[in-house]
């Protein structure tokens, strides 16, 4: 097994990190600990959550994945495992979280009460990255960093990170964690996939010059890269009830992941993975480990069987006749998730 650091960290994963997004909603807590005993019993390591998961979002179910997280972390030795979580994001852009009555702000208080729920739900006393869901567009930068410097410096967090952010904002969150010499975000978790490229430029450029990892999430695409839709646009899935969704922003979010160009770029990609021998699940978590500036990819499942496929990609590095062949379909079409 080849683990990688996570930016300038002294966090070492596992290249293939376990979401645990779907537990509590999609799967139980039998199935979830079945799950993550597979993951782990095959050399992973590192497992990311967060607050406000499980997904789809509900005010309910709030923090019930961390406390499943935690009740199996008491299964096994707690230095043995990277942990990562998540403060849910501001209220003030696209999405209101369904937690602190929906007032969430990436400000003092809020982080504040944010890790002692988490630290609680998981059982342990200390989180070894700690990530901003997404960005505030309200709260300045500054005090987000000294909010987050304050929990590095109490111990109750290793390291930190961002997630679902641009080059531009974490460049300045850099430039504010520099000049008051606080602690820096070691990596972003943004989405990435043979579907969504787009940080294969300004990220990518930004990752390497200033030696933080991306933790690519959705390297199957929201799971349309498995190739159920193009069976079946009905199949069993997130997307199949977004589409159908009262909520406008699950329908958006359908309408982005499924659609006339990710399903024939798909269906492309399925053709290259069948002529390789490989599950095309394998290939597509392959590739988005593959770059240099990745420390771990993020991995979702709803079954065990389903893990295999993930953990085949592990330790498999494609060739160049296949990067070309995947390249080739992109050049063809175009950022298919726009």
């Amino acid at each position: 097994m080849h683990y990688r650091y996570i930016g300038r960290s002294g966090l070492r994963v596992s290249p293939i990190c376990l979401g645990t997004m779907t537990f509590g909603s999609q799967c139980d807590e039998k199935t979830a600990f079945t799950i993550m005993d597979k993951a782990y019993e095959a050399g992973v390591n590192f497992f990311d959550t967060a607050e406000l998961y499980p997904v789809p979002p509900e005010a309910k179910l709030a923090g019930l994945t961390e406390e499943m997280v935690g009740r199996w972390l008491k299964t096994k030795s707690r230095e043995s495992l990277i942990l990562a979580t998540k403060v849910a994001g501001a209220a003030s852009g696209w999405f209101v979280p369904p937690i602190r009555h929906g007032y969430t702000a990436i400000d003092r208080f809020h982080i504040e009460r944010a890790v002692e729920g988490s630290l609680k739900r998981l059982g342990t006393d200390y989180i070894d990255l700690y990530q901003m869901h997404w960005p505030d567009t309200v709260v300045p930068i500054d005090e987000s960093m000294r909010a987050f410097d304050a929990l590095v410096q109490s111990g109750k967090v290793r390291y930190i990170g961002t997630s679902n952010d641009t080059a531009r904002g974490t460049m300045k969150s850099l430039m504010v964690s520099k000049y008051e010499k606080l602690a820096r975000f070691e990596s972003i978790q943004n989405n990435f996939s043979l579907l969504n490229r787009r940080d294969l430029t300004e990220i990518g450029a930004l990752c390497r010059e200033e030696k933080i990892s991306l933790l690519p999430y959705s390297p199957l695409g929201g799971g349309v890269l498995s190739g159920k839709y193009n069976q079946d646009i009905n199949a069993h899935g997130r997307f199949s009830d977004y589409v159908k969704s009262t909520n406008k922003r699950q329908r958006l979010m359908a309408a982005r992941f499924m659609n006339d160009k990710t399903l024939a770029s798909t269906q492309e990609y399925l053709r290259i993975a069948a002529e390789a021998g490989l599950h095309p699940v394998t290939m597509a978590i392959a590739w988005s480990k593959q770059f240099d500036f990745v420390a771990s990819t993020i991995v979702g499942v709803t079954t065990p069987e389903q893990l295999d496929a993930s953990l085949a990609a592990m330790n498999l590095e494609l060739n160049s006749e296949i990067l070309q062949k995947l390249d080739e379909v992109h050049a063809k079409i175009l950022y298919p998730m726009g």
